[in-house]
């Protein structure tokens, strides 16, 4: 299939990549010129604009951007891809962004005759390079199946969730709920260690009682307690502070539209951002827990 990809940053090169791994032809857009230049050198095509992406009339356009502003400037307006491409065209937007703006996009897209799908991912920098990543997909069911087969090329656990922004509302929960887990446990393994207990035989029990979760098990926030994670090296790579405050904060908007408490959810976003504005955005996220230790 011909696919144009907009969007080749930390998550979208992978993912990019992995498509030209399973024989698809791309047509690829990035502000980046280093980032086209990788993929043209794996075998894309470089476009110097969305205007001559869509004039290069793929059947698929996947976009991955940082936040709604960039959705809705690319696709939106005189200038933008709705109107720019040059026939009814399948769209696939990736990028993490609030369920009113996704349904937004995909209103317009459809009054001029495209058809799209919210498609936001789970799973890191990681999964996008092994092509493991897990799709929250919303949209219509004949349009899930059509993606299914291209989802399929970068990732894992393709999910429907529903009508359109359904992936998105996924994404945010999800989210939130890591969001909270992490400081839990950020909370309960700094007062275990203050308390005398071995982080290495607290966090055993943890994870074989009833306090384990995704945060204690896979990602534990205190250091050294697992190999190859982000706390035993310093709280590098993985999954931004301030990408999850982003999320966070897609959440509790969502929810103050939906008219929705979200009390834990909202505390966490405070405590997110506290710890950014002390100047750790750029440590993984489950870094929170040097706010309970004498971690420097």
């Amino acid at each position: 299939m011909h696919i144009g990809f907009i969007g080749l940053g930390h998550m979208g090169g992978p993912m990019a990549a992995n498509l030209l791994k399973a024989g698809h032809q791309l047509s690829v857009f990035d502000l980046s010129a280093a980032a086209v230049e990788a993929l043209v050198g794996a075998g894309a095509t470089a476009c110097d604009s969305v205007a001559a992406l869509a004039t290069a009339r793929p059947e698929l356009v996947i976009s991955m951007l940082p936040a709604a502003p960039h959705v809705k400037s690319l696709y939106l307006g005189d200038a933008g891809l709705l109107s720019l491409l040059q026939q009814p065209t399948h769209l696939l937007d990736c990028s993490t962004i609030d369920p009113h703006s996704a349904r937004e996009v995909s209103a317009a897209a459809r009054q001029a005759g495209h058809y799209m799908l919210d498609a936001p991912v789970s799973g890191g920098t990681a999964g996008a390079t092994a092509g493991t990543l897990t799709f929250m997909v919303g949209g219509s069911a004949e349009e899930f199946e059509f993606a299914r087969p291209v989802l399929a090329a970068m990732g894992k656990n393709i999910v429907h969730c529903g009508d359109s922004g359904n992936g998105q509302v996924a994404k945010v929960a999800n989210n939130m709920l890591l969001g909270i887990s992490m400081i839990g446990v950020a909370e309960a393994m700094a007062l275990g260690t203050s308390l005398g207990i071995d982080a290495k035989v607290l966090a055993g029990i943890i994870n074989t009682s009833s306090g384990r979760c995704w945060s204690s098990e896979v990602n534990n926030p205190y250091p050294d307690v697992l190999e190859n994670v982000p706390a035993s090296r310093g709280y590098t790579g993985g999954f931004g502070t301030d990408l999850m405050l982003k999320d966070l904060g897609l959440a509790t908007e969502a929810a103050r539209l939906a008219k929705q408490p979200v009390i834990l959810g909202a505390a966490a976003q405070q405590l997110y951002q506290a710890f950014s504005l002390q100047g750790h955005g750029q440590l993984d996220f489950s870094a929170i827990i040097k706010l309970y230790t004498k971690q420097e």
